[in-house]
């Protein structure tokens, strides 16, 4: 696994041992910042179930503003603590050790993200419902104006087209793996299925 692109390309990056941690593949993380690459430049980035936090880091490379990694798996949370120490990276990153639904729950005063990236284990598919419904509710507080979510999910898994504000405006599928973007209210044409 390596940094595809920006100031640490090619770069290694470790990935969890085991299957419990599935890491986004280099070709799916590819495909995913050139959608993105016209918004990430200062953005805000919000990598939820990050693991080896190859995407929030990816988000940097290429010149994100600031990244929160939200991760709670402890074998996780060292690999990504390792993963950032060998980058040197240390300013504009948290790290919020915990619970997705824990930080989605108690969100920073006046801390909005202009990119959500969310990807649970495979075998957790209640994840998805739960996390977009949060995202997508009244109460959410955490997504900036415009802000776009994305759900990495296998493409046999079904997300629905709406939750709650959110709604689905592009679904791209690449081997078994399939990217489901969404945006509040109105979309502004950038998708496309």
């Amino acid at each position: 696994m390596r940094v595809i692109a920006g100031s640490f390309r090619s770069r290694s990056l470790q990935a969890p041992a085991g299957l419990a941690t599935r890491p986004t593949s280099d070709r799916l993380r590819e495909t995913l910042f050139n959608v993105l690459a016209p918004r990430i430049q200062g953005a805000r980035f919000l990598d939820l179930y990050a693991g080896s936090g190859a995407v929030g880091i990816e988000a940097l490379s290429r010149g994100a503003a600031e990244v929160v990694f939200v991760e709670r798996a402890a074998a996780a949370l060292k690999v990504l603590r390792a993963n950032l120490a060998r980058l040197e990276l240390k300013q504009g990153l948290r790290i919020a050790p915990g619970s997705v639904a824990g930080f989605l729950h108690k969100p920073d005063a006046g801390l909005r993200f202009d990119l959500v990236f969310l990807d649970p284990p495979y075998d957790a598919a209640d994840e998805y419902a739960s996390v977009l419904g949060l995202l997508g509710g009244p109460a959410s507080g955490v997504l900036g104006d415009g802000a776009l979510v994305i759900a990495e999910h296998r493409q046999k898994e079904k997300l629905e087209d709406a939750y709650g504000e959110l709604q689905r405006m592009r679904l791209l599928q690449q081997g078994d793996a399939a990217l489901s973007f969404y945006a509040a209210g109105e979309t502004d044409g950038e998708g496309g299925e």
